[in-house]
């Protein structure tokens, strides 16, 4: 018994000494022994480049065989004045299209309980909800231009005929700056990314 009582006696001495003195090690290197330390703020981690969330979809576009990448990339230091970056790559790597608008963009009011009294929280919520529903199967449709549809005045007449001869081609609808919405195709004879109807 009197083998175990010594060198536990002189263990806990020898601990109690060394939290001593590392206690008067960091006392004595602190400029104010009384004061909480605090890390230094001046480093900026997020800023307008900093990617907040990202949404990824694949789906036929460009061709009937090989689906294409469809992408919402959020940019920003906050959600609510941040960037969403739409871009369509196709199975090649090619990017088809890329618009930038901003996130308000996706802000569907109707997911808000009351669009007036609306938190900040409440918004940036309501702007990660859009982004998942952003490339939903029902905004995709083929063809994309109806047989009987006539062609809106703002389009490029060239760009229409192109989607409107191609039965196969599939739209893309989804709402811009402005909650406007637009629909976009890709021309096979053009071979890029066209609006068809906004």
């Amino acid at each position: 018994m009197k083998k175990l009582v010594l060198p536990a006696a002189c263990a806990a001495l020898l601990l109690q000494m060394t939290s001593c003195i590392n206690t008067e090690r960091e006392v004595g290197t602190s400029q104010n022994a009384d004061k909480v330390y605090t890390p230094p703020t001046t480093t900026n981690r997020v800023s307008s480049r900093t990617v907040l969330n990202t949404v990824r979809a694949s789906h036929y576009f460009s061709n009937t065989k090989t689906k294409d990448n469809f992408i919402l990339q959020l940019q920003g230091p906050k959600i609510l004045n941040a960037q969403a970056r739409f871009i369509i790559v196709n199975s090649a790597g090619d990017t088809l299209r890329k618009e930038v608008m901003p996130a308000s963009a996706l802000l569907d009011e109707r997911e808000l309980e009351d669009p007036q009294a609306a938190t900040v929280r409440d918004k940036e919520i309501a702007i990660l909800k859009g982004m998942n529903n952003f490339f939903r199967e029902d905004r995709f449709t083929q063809p994309a231009v109806p047989k009987t549809a006539a062609q809106p005045a703002e389009i490029d007449p060239q760009s229409w005929s192109a989607v409107k001869e191609d039965n196969k081609a599939v739209g893309f609808d989804y709402i811009t700056a402005g909650g406007k919405e637009r629909r976009i195709a890709y021309a096979k004879k053009l071979q890029k990314a066209v609006v068809i109807a906004e």
